[in-house]
């Protein structure tokens, strides 16, 4: 059908038809520019809340990327990152592909009928100027008719009386005639500008308001068709990410299912394996004696021969709260280069990581030293194309390197070997009494191990290499056990509070300068670890001492100074 023949008298309601179909062109741009902004922020918050749950860089971060559960979230994360920017791929494409374009589109839209409306106009204007010009002939035309019609009857009255003369009938009769031939000029040109206006109309309802009401027509089909295509890419938009939003999901998919609990457990046996026997049995004892545990050599209970106490003060070993303040510090958190406060276990993992990883930079520079050497041969052979001396410089540099990494990697070895030499294996039976001589008088001998053993049964044994090594550094004078600690530790000052901790094991606290322990007690503390094992905890303003770091959990006030660890 054509608007042009079927709404040919339908001019005002086509007006605000195509008006209203720019306004709805106008809605749909703005409803599509809204829908924009909402993956817009909505892939801005999916990213925030994946960079919120990223791992931060600290040395717990290693520590979790060993369990396949935290790694499986971790490629969730990441996937997630990835789902977001298909996100903002469907923003970018609705503004480019959508938004952009409707927009332009309204702009010409609006041009092209306002355009078509004033020639609608204009036409509709001329039609009613002529129509005007009809109307006007045509009472002209009347009104000459009824002059002429009462110029006849006077005429005839004026003949038919006796008292006129003929003068005045002569008059009258020439009146008569020229009110007709008026008349008859009115009659043919009203009828000359009828035939003129019928054809003007005919042309007006036939030719050009369809003309125009069909260019409407195919502008508004034009219109509807590109919304229709809007509409289409619309969803074609979120269409082309669904596939990478699949591979997404996918990947969250095999990352859950790449969790391996049994190789989780099997995990936490490695992190935290000791590497110590259980304590063995409690001899019987006569009554008025001091009960004795037998323990092995590495128990973490291992107990001590308590002997009778003098009047005076205690001058026992008590090592692990000595205060040496010739030693070198280190940075908190720090411990010693050979791991040594660590259990067995535990010092042999950290050891054969640091060799690992010397062994690693070793390569990195045997493997410059053989690309340099190869540049060095090139450049003999062919002098033009650089001098062989300047190579050597930076092969000696990395011949020192390799030197120091080789020295470093055998000092660890030394050590690595002492830790397995000293782990118990399966097979053995035969478990040693831990027992602790308390002596005061006691000198290092540097061609044998020292045996130093902490309060709770652990120790860190150093073999004659590392003492070597330490004692190179800073050599622990031989009255470290003097009475002078004793007077220090007694009359020192109260100390300030620096954080707290909550205990995670029970400890018995069964030595000289320690406290026992409840698991999930919470202390306060009041100093830290300084390399040697041990936190020292409050627990009233009477109760204080030593306790294993190893066995709790230490939280640190934030304007709370770092303590130096000591080596």
């Amino acid at each position: 059908m054509s608007w042009g023949s079927e709404l040919w008298d339908q001019f005002d309601n086509l007006e605000k038809h195509t008006q209203w179909g720019i306004e709805f062109v106008e809605k749909y741009t703005k409803f599509v520019k809204e829908r924009s902004e909402i993956e817009t922020n909505y892939a801005k918050q999916i990213r925030n809340l994946s960079k919120k749950y990223q791992p931060k860089k600290n040395s717990r971060e290693e520590e979790e990327s060993k369990y396949t559960f935290c790694r499986a979230f971790l490629t969730t994360l990441n996937e997630l990152n990835d789902y977001a920017g298909q996100h903002e791929v469907i923003a970018e494409n609705l503004t480019s592909q959508i938004i952009i374009e409707l927009s332009r589109y309204l702009q010409e839209l609006k041009a092209e009928r306002k355009s078509h409306f004033h020639d609608g106009r204009k036409a509709q204007q001329h039609i009613e100027s002529s129509w005007k010009q009809l109307e006007s002939c045509k009472r002209r035309f009347e009104r000459d008719c009824k002059e002429a019609d009462r110029a006849q009857q006077y005429f005839e009255k004026m003949d038919a009386d006796i008292n006129v003369t003929k003068a005045d009938v002569e008059k009258a009769r020439q009146q008569a005639q020229m009110r007709h031939q008026m008349a008859a000029d009115s009659k043919s040109d009203y009828s000359a500008y009828l035939q003129k206006f019928n054809q003007e109309q005919n042309e007006h309802y036939y030719t050009v308001i369809p003309n125009i009401f069909q260019k409407l027509q195919d502008m508004e089909e034009k219109r509807i068709d590109r919304i229709g295509v809007c509409m289409k890419t619309f969803a074609d938009v979120d269409r082309q990410v669904l596939p990478i939003v699949g591979k997404c999901l996918d990947g969250m998919t095999k990352a859950a299912e790449s969790i391996e609990p049994k190789t989780d457990s099997k995990q936490v046996v490695e992190s935290y394996k000791s590497g110590f026997e259980p304590p063995g049995d409690v001899e019987f004892e006569d009554y008025g004696q001091a009960m004795k545990r037998t323990a092995s050599d590495t128990s973490l209970s291992n107990s001590r021969d308590v002997k009778e106490k003098p009047k005076e003060k205690s001058k026992g070993k008590l090592w692990p709260f000595m205060k040496n303040k010739n030693k070198l510090s280190l940075k908190l958190g720090s411990g010693p280069e050979d791991f040594s406060h660590l259990p067995p276990e535990q010092r042999r993992k950290k050891l054969q990581g640091k060799i690992d990883e010397l062994n690693k930079d070793i390569q990195k520079e045997m493997d410059q030293r053989d690309a340099l050497t190869k540049m060095k041969d090139v450049y003999v052979k062919n002098p033009q194309m650089g001098d062989p001396a300047s190579v050597d410089p930076r092969l000696s540099e990395i011949g020192q390197n390799i030197e120091k990494l080789q020295f470093e990697v055998q000092k660890f070895e030394g050590w690595l070997a002492e830790v397995e030499e000293r782990m118990p294996s399966k097979s053995d039976t035969h478990r040693r009494s831990g027992l602790y001589e308390t002596q005061n008088n006691t000198t290092v001998s540097t061609n044998c191990a020292q045996d130093r053993e902490s309060p709770d049964g652990s120790y860190t044994e150093e073999q004659n290499s590392e003492t070597q090594v330490k004692a190179n550094i800073n050599p622990i004078p031989p009255t470290s056990t003097t009475p002078e600690f004793d007077d220090e530790f007694d009359d020192e000052e109260t100390l300030p509070t620096i954080g707290t901790c909550k205990a995670l094991y029970p400890f018995e606290g069964h030595n000289e300068g320690t406290i026992s322990v409840a698991e999930g007690e919470l202390l306060y503390v009041i100093e830290e670890d300084k390399g040697d094992g041990w936190t020292r905890v409050r627990r009233n303003e009477d109760e204080e001492g030593y306790v294993p770091t190893s066995y709790v959990e230490v939280f640190l006030e934030t304007n709370a100074k770092g303590a130096m660890t000591y080596i």
